[in-house]
């Protein structure tokens, strides 16, 4: 029983050790930032716009910015 005492012993702390450490491999949560596109951001803008949020020349100023001065 002496000569099996060991080798269980270091399985145990090695499994310990191991499982401890899988949850610390790879690091945290992975957040992805998703940026609107183009034409998100413009229908967006066309909501403000229709709610009032914004005038009718804040909406053509920040529609010239998103199209990009086209």
């Amino acid at each position: 029983m002496k000569g099996k005492t060991i080798p269980i012993l270091a399985v145990c702390l090695a499994m310990t050790l191991l499982t401890g450490c899988s949850w610390q491999v790879g690091g945290g949560p992975k957040h992805a930032t998703v940026q609107p596109t183009v034409g998100q951001q413009l229908i967006d803008l066309q909501k403000a716009k229709d709610a009032g949020v914004i005038t009718d020349s804040e909406y053509q100023a920040e529609k010239t910015k998103f199209i990009g001065g086209k």
